[in-house]
Order: structure tokens, then C-alpha cells, then sequence
């Protein structure tokens, strides 16, 4: 998609002069109701992003579609392909499902069968327990233990972005499995509520009662969503591009220094979303989670 110089400065400026008031609006609240900030700022958190390319469908052709429900009656939109030992693809924030698509063929091919799923409030699934257009990475973590609970464990998972996060939540809640591809994934999400904190113009009196709130919210402690501190032990490749815009690579290093059972692959000018359909990286991937390769080391680049 293109757009004129026109185009493009009016959003731009529109954001610059929205993005000015809420730093107005949480630097004042900082000084006199941090706690109303926090919560205001916490909404802001669960927020999904509206992203044309988190919307991207490289599905090769419809598969066998259900659905599995979740307490309180929310549900979530299922689809798989083939057969055999189930591989699980589990998109990040504001993703779906078909986003990973470029993995299903070739994971077929392979002999397995892959299972796809879009999480609370992603893709085709229902609102998540914050309503619409809202959600958590608990949640996003529960809804594929449940997933897997219906279709069976996981030979393997194939996970991008928060993604990898809500996938070591579940494996730390019991959830098993044989093989882990982590592509893009970030070290420590409670980490990035600093940059969130910089963005909105708060401070440490609005950013104390956000970690509580968001600790609430979670119901459990945030060292859980530290990767480096809750390392699986199942054979882990690690996937990230040197130029990612949205997750630092060096997010990856960290990781894979830490995972004793990790190996990381690296790659060049593929940033955050085309590494999900890079032929190089698909078949290093379907290879290393099928187990007809080891993970070795190396880099692709394109």
C-alpha cells in the first residue's frame, strides 16, 4: 500500500498531538492520583494494537476449523491440518493464527499435524475477559493450555513475539512439550512497561502502583514473565533478526544464553513480521521442530 506526503504527515501529526495530551494528562495525574494513572495506564497496557501486518494470511488453503471453550464461557477459534503428532503455532499480540500459515505445509509435509489457534480478543475468537479489543498474556497462556488440553500435547510449538512469553507460561503451568521454536521472542514483556512508562510521561509513583496492578491482573509474580529466569528444558530453537523494529535482537541473546537447552539462529533484514514467511527460516524451523535436524548454529540472511 502507498500513500501521498500528504497522507502521511496528517496521521502523523495527529499522533504527535495525542501522544503530547496523554503525556499531559499521566504527568499531571502522577503528581496528584498516580493510582488512577496506573489504572488508566494499565488499560493502555491491554490494549491490542491495530497493525495491518499482524493481519497478514499465509494459511496455504482452509483447514479442519472448531472451537474450545474457556471459563466463563469465552471461546476461541481453532484450526488444524494434517496428521500426526501435534505442532501448535501461537501468534503474538494483536496477531492470529495465519500470520504463522507458512509453517503449516511444510509441517504437513513433514508428518505432523499442525494446530493453529487465535487467542481471547485475536483474530476470530471471541472478546477475552477484558472485553473487545483487549487482552493478557495469562489469558493468551490459558487459552493454549486449553487448546492443547483438547487436541492433545504438543509434540512441538512453533511461537512469535509474546507469543514465545504466553507459551512459557504454559509450560511453567505444566503444559508439556517436545520442541520449542521461539521466533522474535522478548526476554522480560514486564520490562518493556518501562518504555511504556517513557512514552506516557509518568513517573515512579504511577509506575509503582502499575506493577501491583498489573501483578492483580496477572495473578501471579512478575519475575514469571522474565524468560531468562524461567528457562524450559525442552530442545529450544531461538529465531530473531538483527534490524527487528519491535523486539531487540539482543532480547534473543539474553535468552539463549540463559536456556541451557537453546541454540540461536540469526538473521538480516527480515524484522519482526517477514521472518514468519522467510523460506529459509520456515524450513529451519520445520526441520529443527520435527527433529530431522539439530538446532546447530549459523545465521540465514536475506
Amino acid at each position: 500500500m502507498t500513500s501521498t506526503p500528504t497522507a502521511t504527515r496528517r496521521p502523523r501529526a495527529a499522533e504527535v498531538a495525542r501522544i503530547a495530551a496523554l503525556r499531559a494528562a499521566f504527568g499531571g495525574l502522577d503528581a496528584v492520583a498516580p493510582s488512577l494513572g496506573a489504572r488508566w495506564a494499565l488499560r493502555v497496557w491491554c490494549t491490542l494494537p491495530a497493525n495491518g501486518g499482524r493481519r497478514r494470511d499465509e494459511r496455504p488453503g482452509a483447514g479442519e476449523r472448531s472451537t474450545v471453550e474457556l471459563p466463563g464461557g469465552r471461546t476461541v477459534a481453532v484450526e488444524t491440518w494434517g496428521a500426526g503428532d501435534p505442532v501448535y503455532l501461537v501468534h503474538g499480540w494483536g496477531g492470529w493464527r495465519g500470520q504463522l500459515g507458512a509453517f503449516v505445509a511444510p509441517l504437513v509435509d513433514a508428518g505432523r499435524r499442525v494446530v493453529g489457534f487465535d487467542a481471547p480478543s485475536h483474530g476470530e475468537s471471541g472478546p477475552g475477559a477484558l472485553g473487545r479489543g483487549r487482552g493478557t498474556a495469562v489469558e493468551m497462556a490459558e487459552a493454549l493450555a486449553a487448546v492443547a488440553r483438547r487436541h492433545g500435547a504438543p509434540g512441538a510449538v512453533v511461537a512469535h513475539s509474546l507469543g514465545c512469553t504466553t507459551t512459557a507460561l504454559a509450560l511453567a503451568d505444566g503444559m508439556p512439550t517436545g520442541r520449542l521454536a521461539l521466533v522474535a521472542p522478548s526476554a522480560d514483556v514486564v520490562a518493556m512497561t518501562g518504555q511504556l512508562a517513557r512514552t506516557l510521561g509518568y513517573g515512579e509513583r504511577t509506575r509503582r502502583r502499575f506493577d501491583v496492578r498489573f501483578e492483580e491482573l496477572a495473578g501471579r509474580p512478575l519475575a514469571d514473565f522474565d524468560l531468562t529466569r524461567t528457562p524450559a528444558a525442552a530442545p529450544t530453537l531461538v529465531v530473531h533478526d538483527r534490524h527487528d523494529k519491535e523486539v531487540p535482537y539482543a532480547e534473543s541473546v539474553r535468552i539463549a544464553e540463559a536456556w541451557p537447552a537453546a541454540t540461536l539462529m540469526t538473521t538480516e533484514g527480515l524484522g519482526h513480521q517477514r521472518i514468519l514467511r522467510d523460506p529459509a527460516v520456515v524450513a529451519r524451523v520445520t526441520d529443527f521442530v520435527t527433529g530431522d535436524r539439530p538446532a546447530g548454529g549459523g545465521s540465514a540472511a536475506q
